[in-house]
């Protein structure tokens, strides 16, 4: 038996001896998730995976040396023998958006792999799945190593470089093995792209471009003209995520623009866009400000020159009760163009209200709490530009505005109004111990209202 057993794991050396090469199976377990849609799976891309698996395109994996380099490839760390994983066939997916995880065997030899540091994944199928990680069971010399993903995998097709994985041990530059260096520089490469084509939904690349997409000059209305953003010495910045969408045919300036029924599919790399659960809550929140549908509802909400609610109690009814919607043939229009699902997670069971927004946390309890002067000086420092609250300087307050136009600018607070809050210090010895550390937080009276 044991002659049996050398003779099978026998391998020959450069003058035609035999030398022993340890072989052995290492075991790994896939964990990813299939493609699903608004958490409702995609069945038809689920039958047509099962397809590829029976007509042999599985999902291949293929370990990457991190010892020892392939002379024949650049010095590349070696690749080990490709493995599939098992029993996709028969793994059901779960009827809502879950991860699934496969089981797959590696063929293992110590004088081609040693200690894996990547790996290569070829998906075959038709599909994209979301992969999330891959574990090593009992690697000799290391236990268990893993391998952290959290990337989409699209069909090998449509990659110029096989897409890899490494593990989750860290290197400092000088440190990386060698074998694993020219892998990493790939990668970096896909990820820069080059710059030029109109990048797809499977493409990784993050690249950037200046915002010369902010008006479409093909509509013949001047008037919307906006400048380029970035890139210029009077807007040196922002930038946004390069489309490569091709030039307007008005002004090869500007790039072409989405039409907005087509919005939701401008290019963001892949791993960035929202998941299943976000993407459907902001179609729901944009769905429900179709404000164009609902415009003489809103009208009649408002006072008469259209600019602004009545009262407070006109707007309480937007968390209220929503706002009832008019009957035609545009809303009958919505109803056959959403989805039953959908429209019973943004409408009422009648079907006749939208706009019914959360009620915020502030007034939950009480509808007036946002009147009390905690909530006001809670507002002003969590605001959107808290930096215009500055140290006191002098007390009481007063404020620099024009007393001919404002009145009195006296401030109304008191010391007697801040000595519960000062820890038993009185104004002045608190003015004292700010100038003193001279520190940078605000404190300042609240401005009257």
């Amino acid at each position: 038996m044991q002659s049996i057993i050398d003779a099978l794991s026998a391998g020959h050396d450069d003058n035609g001896g035999q030398i022993n090469i340890a072989k052995r199976e290492i075991k790994g377990t896939v964990v990813l998730m299939k493609k699903n849609v608004l958490e409702f799976n995609d069945f038809n891309a689920s039958i047509v995976d099962r397809f590829d698996e029976l007509l042999g395109r599985g999902v291949s994996l293929q370990l990457i040396s991190s010892v020892h380099g392939d002379p024949q490839n650049g010095n590349k760390g070696k690749l080990g023998k490709a493995a599939y994983l098992e029993n996709w066939i028969p793994t059901i997916a779960p009827l809502k958006t879950g991860e699934t995880a496969y089981d797959v065997t590696f063929e293992w030899e110590e004088e081609e792999i040693g200690v894996p540091g990547g790996f290569v994944i070829k998906n075959n199928h038709h599909n994209e799945f979301f992969l999330k990680s891959l574990t090593l069971e009992d690697v000799p010399g290391e236990g268990r190593i893993h391998f952290p993903c959290n990337s989409w995998v699209y069909p090998a097709k449509r990659y110029a470089k096989d897409r890899v994985f490494f593990t989750n041990k860290s290197y400092l530059p000088h440190e990386m093995p060698l074998p694993l260096v020219k892998y990493r520089e790939e990668e970096l490469v896909a990820l820069r792209g080059n710059g030029q084509g109109e990048l797809r939904e499977w493409d990784r690349v993050y690249d950037y471009a200046c915002y010369n997409d902010l008006w479409d000059p093909d509509d013949g209305d001047a008037d919307n003209a906006r400048p380029t953003l970035g890139g210029s010495a009077e807007y040196p910045y922002p930038r946004r995520v390069r489309t490569g969408r091709p030039p307007s045919k008005s002004d090869p300036k500007v790039e072409s623009r989405l039409p907005l029924l087509m919005s939701l599919d401008i290019y963001v790399p892949r791993d960035e866009r929202f998941g299943h659960l976000k993407m459907s809550d902001f179609l729901l929140n944009g769905l429900k400000a179709i404000v164009q549908i609902v415009k003489p509802e809103l009208e009649a909400l408002c006072s008469e020159d259209g600019n602004e609610f009545d009262s407070f109690d006109d707007a309480l009814k937007l968390y209220d009760g929503g706002v009832k919607l008019p009957r035609g043939p545009t809303l009958d229009n919505l109803w056959k163009d959403i989805p039953l699902d959908i429209i019973n997670l943004i409408f009422h069971t009648d079907g006749e209200r939208i706009l019914k927004y959360p009620l915020p946390e502030v007034i939950k309890e009480s509808r007036t709490a946002w009147r009390t002067d905690e909530e006001f000086a809670r507002e002003m420092l969590a605001g959107l530009n808290p930096v215009v609250i500055s140290i006191l300087q002098e007390f009481p307050p007063r404020s620099k505005l024009d007393a001919k136009v404002y009145g009195n600018q006296d401030s109304s607070i008191s010391e007697e109004h801040l000595r519960h809050h000062l820890n038993g210090l009185t104004v002045a010895e608190v003015k004292n111990l700010f100038r003193f550390v001279n520190m940078a937080r605000p404190f300042q009276s609240l401005p009257s209202r």
